[in-house]
């Protein structure tokens, strides 16, 4: 995750170049431009349309259209950006709840119980560490896929880390109830935190494992091409060749949304705009270390 100035115009429009949209899209942009210089041509020299054929007035379907497709990509990118927003609330949950566990089990313990403590202090924060290569893991993302995956259960011998980093916690809790280290009562406070940490779990999967429909994906590309495709046809008797620059402009707004959508759609992975659940993992471990010092 890159951290920027928002209110710095100038350099984000300087690197314009340089921003992953414009370099992914610039092989397709230039093919938009050879395809409007094509039409053009085509209509202009070739076939000499008059202003007044019927392929004119196909720009009024473009007008039509436009609108509707600028509804979907606001919704496409408002969607995105959700579950972008929902997994950083995620993950500030989780340290809530590290920090939260740390000191109730600092004050609990004894201070000479260098043993719990010790383990407290290593187990919260792994649970943070175990869930980040989980959700970073190829098991994680075909959970729910209707499909056979084999080859994925080589892929990750703790099958859950997760779980059983808790289930761990869990035990070890219910251990110092039973040798009467900790009351009922702070077993029920603690009870919380334990339950708390598989909650932020299921909703990472959830993020994780249930993308944007397919069908809708695959309807907004669609839409884009087919749109961006038909308009040299009816503009060049307005603007003529400058649909040569105009289209391919077009083309990169459309698409841009659609790529800043697929880019935020999956918060867990290892873009530039992804979360950096490491560094929240890390500073989880460095929180709990410093509450449960020996």
């Amino acid at each position: 995750m890159i951290v920027y100035n928002p209110k710095d115009w100038l350099t984000s429009t300087i690197k314009l170049h340089k921003t992953d949209t414009f370099r992914k899209l610039f092989p397709y942009l230039i093919l938009a431009a050879l395809y409007s210089w094509g039409i053009a041509y085509l209509e202009l020299e070739y076939l000499k349309l008059a202003e007044k054929s019927w392929i004119k007035n196909i720009t009024i379907v473009h007008s039509l259209l436009g609108f509707v497709l600028s509804l979907l990509l606001v919704f496409r990118t408002n969607t995105a950006y959700d579950r972008w927003w929902e997994a950083r609330k995620q993950w500030g949950t989780l340290t809530n709840i590290s920090r939260s566990l740390a000191y109730k089990m600092n004050a609990f313990l004894e201070t000479d119980d260098k043993v719990n403590r010790s383990f407290y202090r290593k187990a919260i924060p792994l649970y943070a560490e175990t869930l980040y290569t989980f959700l970073h893991s190829d098991y994680t993302k075909f959970m729910l896929d209707e499909g056979l995956h084999p080859e994925l259960k080589n892929l990750d011998d703790q099958k859950h880390g997760p779980n059983q980093v808790a289930s761990l916690i869990f035990k070890n809790t219910n251990s110092l109830y039973k040798d009467g280290k900790i009351t009922g009562d702070q077993f029920i406070i603690i009870n919380d935190e334990l339950q708390s940490f598989t909650n932020v779990c299921g909703a990472c999967e959830r993020i994780k494992n249930t993308p944007i429909p397919l069908s809708y994906n695959a309807f907004i590309k669609k839409f884009i091409i087919i749109y961006t495709a038909t308009l040299p046809m009816g503009y060049v008797f307005s603007i003529g060749y400058f649909v040569i620059a105009a289209v391919p402009f077009i083309f990169y707004v459309l698409t841009s949304l659609e790529l800043i959508g697929e880019s935020i759609e999956e918060p867990f992975g290892t873009d530039t705009d992804d979360l950096p659940i490491d560094k929240i993992a890390s500073n989880i471990k460095k929180h709990c270390f410093e509450i449960l010092h020996p």
